[in-house]
């Protein structure tokens, strides 16, 4: 009896230090595979306890149960504790890949990428409303000789605009354009009437104070065809003023004026807060224009008008210094709205 009862307390002592020694394995293992040997070193067919099961079969049926039932709660427990750790790693894992990878098939942010600028938001409004009276762009180069961007033009030898002063010149034939009335004269060349185009782009002049730049934009218009008149071109600019400031009662006066392109010739002013500002200029072309394009002058008229965009652009949005449209600041131009 003594001797049963040794025994009985040996197996208890064993298995006690069974569970506490898994413990230990488990709180050293860091890994999956650390958790499949220690489960296999434990609950396997050579396992601790699977020996110990095979161990307490040599004894009575009342110790058996009594040792089955004890190892059976050690087995629970182990597994217990081993699942409890396999999770706790897998989440660590998933946890830790989160934090270093993106899921790719994740919608991405619509970040916002710029606005436009000022510059270019007036003039697509100018094309936009010149394509509805049947205008269509026309583009041409920036560096021009002496025949398109004056001679053609009607501009004189000793007309002040050939003024080194005036015109950044790159050598004795080639300059910066004056104006886009250049492109006017390679459309003409190149095209038989009737001629409807808008000329958008830069120019450039030896200028620079808070009201011009020495590299500002401009955006001419031209209409050839038969019987063309200065009613033809007053009713499309009044039209156009009122489109472009969205005002059908806006104050517009036509004041005579001379460009050597042509004859006769007008300058636009608008009534903007109770004092008259000028906007463009305009005027029926000049039949020497058309002669130099070989256009017949007896057969054809028409009409063009010259507009400054950053002047338009500072009476529409009620900017006061035209520097600003160059500086590239991104307060400044975030009024105008994000692209997406």
């Amino acid at each position: 009896m003594q001797n049963k009862n040794n025994t009985l307390a040996s197996l208890n002592k064993k298995f006690s230090f069974l569970i506490t020694e898994f413990k230990n394995k488990l709180t050293e293992s860091d890994s999956l595979n650390e958790l499949m040997v220690l489960k296999s070193n434990f609950l396997g067919k050579k396992g601790k306890v699977t020996l110990e099961f095979n161990n307490i079969k040599k004894l009575n049926i009342e110790d058996r149960k009594q040792l089955g039932q004890q190892l059976n709660t050690i087995k629970y427990e182990i597994s217990k504790l081993l699942d409890n750790k396999v999770a706790q790693l897998k989440s660590l894992k998933l946890e830790t890949k989160s934090k270093h990878f993106f899921d790719v098939t994740l919608p991405g942010k619509n970040v916002g990428i710029g606005s436009r600028h000022p510059i270019t938001i007036t003039i697509n409004l100018i094309e936009n409303i010149l394509s509805d009276f049947g205008f269509v762009t026309s583009t041409g180069p920036e560096i021009e000789n002496d025949f398109f961007n004056f001679e053609a033009l009607n501009i004189p030898k000793n007309h002040p605009a050939r003024d080194m002063h005036d015109t950044f010149y790159l050598d004795e034939k080639m300059l910066l354009r004056t104006h886009t009335s250049s492109v006017q004269i390679h459309t003409m060349l190149n095209e038989k009437p009737p001629i409807k185009i808008m000329t958008p782009g830069k120019v450039y002049r030896c200028d620079s104070d808070p009201t011009h730049s020495p590299m500002f934009h401009q955006v001419e218009g031209l209409y050839i065809d038969k019987d063309v008149n200065f009613c033809h071109l007053k009713g499309l600019l009044i039209e156009f003023l009122q489109k472009l400031f969205d005002d059908k009662k806006i104050e517009i006066r036509f004041r005579p004026s001379y460009f050597p392109f042509t004859e006769p010739s007008a300058e636009i002013d608008i009534k903007f807060k109770g004092k008259w500002l000028e906007v463009l200029g305009c005027g029926i072309v000049h039949p020497n224009v058309l002669k130099n394009v070989s256009i017949n002058h007896n057969k054809y008229s028409g009409f063009a008008f010259g507009l400054g965009v950053e002047r338009l652009a500072m009476l529409k949005f009620g900017i006061n210094d035209l520097k600003i449209f160059f500086e590239n600041d991104l307060m400044f131009l975030s009024q105008f709205g994000v692209l997406r």
